[in-house]
């Protein structure tokens, strides 16, 4: 018999301590997907790697990490999702473990995979039990600690990965998952239990379904992660790869839909909440993923920081979005998701365009208030997204769903790294040749340059022709920096302007007063 009790008959001590539970295993399973990112330079003196090979410690674990994302509701369904809960907790201690223990660099790509198998289902899944573990009136707080998990990690993932590289050095990155994994695991065998409308068992393995959409998520992922080093669609391995992406994507949804045991319930994508709140979670995804890879290169290209005070310079976002978290989520019960979401991408547009007026002169102060202010928009946003894509779900369908709007901002993601690495390869070339036309032999400004760094080299001990060969070296590291310049601006304009292509679908978002009637039902 279900020891499940309705969130009206839960205390708030037994509530708050389910959701600080779950919470604690979404924290670190999204938080292994950057954390590994300021160590790998340390990992490829250990495995003897190159910079190519050792960026699969990150996809590897990235990969195994989205699928089980997306197959969450699958296997509750097959083991029971508390079952299935404590599985993926155990398994991603293992991987932990044995990540930390890794000699050759094999070792290191199996033990992720493993640990992205046991880390996936934990995003989902704890999402879906605050949802029903708060009652109506208090969804907001609930998403509010949801939140701190999913969306805080990213961002202090680099900041925690230096400290404890260059204190302890890398395999701390994966022992100290260890204490958070065991107190979880004890809290939720002990707090946790199944609600007893949750769908159970299966009549039969949806074998092609599992094919199709391992085939589709690693494509996508390797095409993503890959695409850029590989020079996209100039290289045969891209194009192949992307061939099968999309054919194993168009077979995969005309069989899920016609499954009678999906692996992916496609299904429950007819509730237009969850659809809004999924569109509109990618471009989340997008922007939280893409400026926690952008900053950190900005602030290492052109201001020349080493790596871990380059992650630090997130550290302002990830204060704002811990304090403002619980903040959102009360006025999400008073104000509602489109009064929330529209202040959180009104605030969130300001901090980019406060991000354009960056130059090469700036600072980590020029850095601090856009972030602080981004800080304060994506609680606004995150919340009621968060709330609202799950609120008129069926009960028994709570974490198929979870599992998708999960895997869209996972996928939000991922291309947020890659529209990154592509932008700022394109922009970068585009201004370089737009400034190059404007610095030659017959501009008058170029050459009152080159004579007076010239004159300043020979005075400090240069010949006449080492000085000049060194004088147009200077000037074209400058033209360059300006060019890399104008394309961390480009990106931050084109990162906000997602945000406001995103402002009519507000409109198509429940009043507060639907949500309320809406749940009733």
């Amino acid at each position: 018999m279900s020891r499940f009790k309705d969130p009206e008959h839960t205390s708030p001590a037994e509530r708050w301590t389910i959701a600080f539970t779950v919470m604690c295993g979404a924290f670190i399973a999204v938080m292994d997907t950057s954390v590994v990112n300021v160590s790998l330079s340390h990992m490829m003196g250990s495995f003897g790697a190159n910079v190519s090979s050792i960026t699969w410690v990150a996809t590897s674990y990235s990969i195994a990490e989205i699928i089980m994302v997306t197959m969450a509701g699958w296997w509750s369904s097959l083991l029971g999702r508390k079952n299935f809960y404590v599985a993926s907790l155990i398994l991603f201690t293992v991987g932990s473990i044995l990540c930390g223990t890794a000699t050759s660099f094999t070792q290191m790509i199996i033990y992720r995979i493993i640990q992205g198998i046991g880390g996936g289902a934990l995003i989902p899944i704890s999402q879906a039990i605050i949802r029903e573990t708060f009652p109506l009136e208090k969804q907001g707080i609930a998403m509010s600690v949801y939140g701190m998990g999913v969306v805080l990690a990213p961002a202090i993932g680099p900041i925690c990965g230096g400290l404890l590289t260059d204190g302890w050095g890398w395999p701390w990155i994966f022992y100290i998952n260890i204490p958070f994994c065991l107190a979880a695991l004890f809290f939720t065998l002990k707090f946790v239990h199944d609600p007893p409308y949750l769908r159970r068992g299966i009549q039969s393995v949806d074998w092609l379904g599992i094919g199709l959409l391992t085939i589709f998520l690693t494509g996508l992922q390797i095409v993503l992660e890959r695409g850029q080093e590989e020079r996209w669609f100039e290289s045969d391995f891209i194009v192949l790869a992307t061939i099968a992406t999309g054919i194993s994507l168009l077979i995969m949804i005309f069989w899920e839909l016609r499954c009678k045991d999906p692996v992916i319930n496609l299904r429950v994508l007819k509730d237009r909440n969850l659809t809004i709140g999924s569109v509109m979670g990618l471009i989340f995804g997008i922007s939280l993923f893409g400026t926690t890879f952008v900053l950190p290169q900005f602030t290492q290209q052109i201001l020349g920081y080493p790596a871990f005070e380059s992650g630090l310079a997130l550290a302002p976002r990830a204060i704002t979005l811990m304090l403002f978290m619980p903040v959102a989520g009360g006025l999400y019960q008073k104000f509602g998701a489109r009064t929330l979401v529209l202040a959180g991408i009104t605030i969130i547009l300001w901090s980019y365009y406060d991000l354009m007026q960056l130059n090469t002169q700036a600072g980590m102060r020029d850095m601090v208030m856009p972030l602080l202010i981004m800080g304060i928009g994506m609680p606004f946003m995150f919340i009621p997204l968060s709330a609202v894509s799950l609120c008129t779900v069926e009960k028994a369908n709570i974490t198929d769903a979870s599992s998708l709007y999960t895997l869209s901002r996972r996928v939000g993601g991922n291309i947020g790294y890659a529209l990154v690495a592509v932008l700022l390869d394109r922009k970068v070339q585009m201004h370089t040749a737009y400034l190059m036309e404007n610095v030659s032999d017959s501009s008058r400004r170029t050459m009152d340059y080159l004579n007076e760094t010239g004159q300043m080299l020979h005075q400090l001990g240069l010949n006449s022709v080492a000085a000049t060969k060194t004088a147009y070296g200077m000037l074209n590291k400058m033209v360059i920096t300006q060019a890399k310049m104008l394309a961390y601006n480009d990106i931050s304009f084109i990162f906000g302007c997602m945000f406001l292509l995103l402002i009519p679908l507000i409109f198509l978002m429940p009043s507060k007063a639907k949500i309320a009637d809406l749940t009733r039902r």
